[in-house]
């Protein structure tokens, strides 16, 4: 009979607490995504043209650069906390585009830093971005060497 009452009382209280808890602006939030994530593509796609047309890379060559400034932009906004604002506002929007990537490594690193490189930063990179995503450019890097290195 006590086991009934405490599992009404768990109901009761979830009703309670479904009705007190703010409901999602959704039409809102899908708009600052947009308009956030549309802001940083173009940003991109105006590095790339820059990019291109300045250096005169090639177009491949070009989106690599644009991939790397991209990044480098994502971290150094993620380091001096503006993109921790603009993720609260945009959601979704902040986190899609490549910055979003530079975001969730640089992050973790930044709140851990006084723990040391090894133990504080290194170790909570892993934790939070995954070791997928870190292995997975360094692999990249790796292969990328490798492969300069036979072919020129």
């Amino acid at each position: 009979m006590q086991k009934k009452n405490q599992t009404q009382k768990k109901k009761d209280y979830q009703k309670y607490v479904e009705q007190k808890a703010p409901k999602p602006k959704y039409v809102r939030n899908c708009i600052w995504a947009f308009l956030v994530g549309g802001a940083i593509c173009t940003i991109g796609q105006f590095v790339h043209n820059n990019v291109e047309d300045l250096l005169g890379l090639t177009h491949l060559a070009a989106t690599n650069v644009t991939t790397l400034v991209m990044i480098g932009l994502g971290a150094f906004f993620t380091g001096i906390g503006v993109y921790d604002k603009l993720g609260k506002l945009a959601g979704a929007g902040s986190i899609v585009p490549i910055t979003g990537f530079a975001n969730s490594i640089v992050s973790p690193a930044m709140e851990f830093k006084r723990e040391g490189f090894v133990f504080g930063v290194a170790a909570r990179m892993f934790n939070l971005a995954g070791p997928v995503l870190v292995y997975g450019i360094t692999s990249s890097v790796i292969v990328g060497l490798i492969y300069y290195l036979i072919y020129n």
